[in-house]
């Protein structure tokens, strides 16, 4: 009897180490993807990924099912077997939600047992029938107390769920991530509920871009700075808030943006960060692919190019526009920013928007084996 139970416990110990190695990760080195990103499926490079990320899927605000709309059925379910013919060791999740989903869904979700339950069912469901290896919550943002208790609840309930359903079907578990406000607090208000990101999610991807565009201010700015002398918002502010409330590093993903904003100059002969801006160059408030300014400096005459290491960005001007984005200098000293800070990885949003593959491959080289 006793060496049996010995047995047991040995075998029980073995099968858990097993279930952590399986499903711990080394490193991350992320990208979004969605349909109308400007690129086809069978064209992204997944060889310069660890995993990938397929947005949106939607949360039906009647049923709190978690869906994927008709017009995305046929790419989705064919996303993981097509990124896998180039590189067959990455792992794809669905993303749910977006900045551009229903907010008051995901709280009215979360708010009640039995809805969480209806979400959290589907989304397993949905993951499974569409070969993904994990899934992503992107509610931006919780904009109550009760909406971030509500959301520890619905973390906790996901993880349980993915656990048992993993043991059940002898599946590997569902990898579990969310993506969040750059720092652990919403505007600054809302505390993330700490405990149960650090015990229910595999990691979280730190949106640590948006801080500025030219529709919230009258002065250029970076959008995506990693310091920022002032005190104001920054990615390594961000990631010091949420190790400083509880978070693990290696919970930790750091986001960078593969896109800028353009601003237009009150005066051309003013050009540098925090000049004089009167609203956005162009449509869309401005908001640029790296592929598109790229070809903005290349085509337009007398475009001057700046990397500021102080604040680690880059931005550019020719005339009265002037662009702030992330080029090769700053994707390379944020990503081994993550490293040295030990972080688990970095992602990027979205690999549509970058120019033959260049930030993407700075990214993997600079963190490096």
């Amino acid at each position: 009897m006793a060496s049996r139970a010995k047995l047991c416990i040995l075998f029980s110990v073995l099968y858990i180490l097993h279930l952590n190695f399986c499903h711990g990760q080394n490193a991350v080195k992320a990208g979004y993807w969605f349909p109308d990103s400007g690129i086809e499926i069978p064209d992204i490079d997944s060889t310069l990924f660890t995993h990938l990320f397929c947005a949106f899927a939607d949360l039906d605000s009647q049923t709190k099912n978690v869906t994927i709309s008709s017009s995305n059925t046929s790419p989705f379910s064919q996303f993981t077997k097509t990124v896998q013919l180039k590189n067959p060791s990455v792992k794809t999740l669905l993303s749910i939600g977006g900045g551009n989903a229903n907010k008051s869904a995901f709280s009215s979700m979360a708010s009640q047992s039995t809805s969480r339950k209806s979400f959290i069912d589907s989304s397993i469901n949905v993951a499974r029938t569409n070969g993904f290896y994990g899934l992503d919550l992107d509610w931006e943002y919780p904009q109550s107390a009760s909406d971030m208790t509500n959301l520890g609840n619905l973390l906790d309930e996901w993880q349980a769920a993915v656990s048992s359903e993993a043991k059940n079907s002898g599946n590997p578990q569902l990898i579990l991530t969310a993506a969040v406000s750059y720092s652990s607090k919403v505007d600054g208000l809302y505390q993330y509920p700490i405990p149960s990101i650090s015990r229910s999610l595999d990691w979280i991807n730190l949106m640590a871009y948006d801080f500025y565009a030219p529709d919230r201010s009258n002065f250029t700015n970076c959008h995506a700075v990693l310091y920022d002398p002032s005190g104001q918002a920054s990615g390594s502010s961000g990631v010091a808030a949420w190790r400083k409330a509880g978070v693990a590093a290696k919970k930790l993903v750091l986001g960078f943006p593969f896109y800028g904003y353009g601003w237009l100059l009150v005066n051309a002969n003013n050009h540098g960060l925090l000049a004089p801006a009167n609203g956005p160059a162009g449509p869309d408030n401005g908001a640029k692919r790296y592929k598109d300014i790229r070809d903005f400096i290349a085509q337009t005459r007398g475009t001057v190019v700046v990397y500021n290491s102080t604040v680690v960005c880059n931005y550019c001007y020719a005339g009265t526009t002037w662009i702030g984005y992330d080029d090769n200098q700053t994707v390379a000293t944020k990503v081994s920013f993550a490293k040295q800070n030990g972080l688990l990885g970095y992602f990027a949003w979205h690999i549509g928007a970058d120019n033959n593959w260049t930030l993407s491959r700075q990214a993997t080289q600079a963190w490096g084996a």
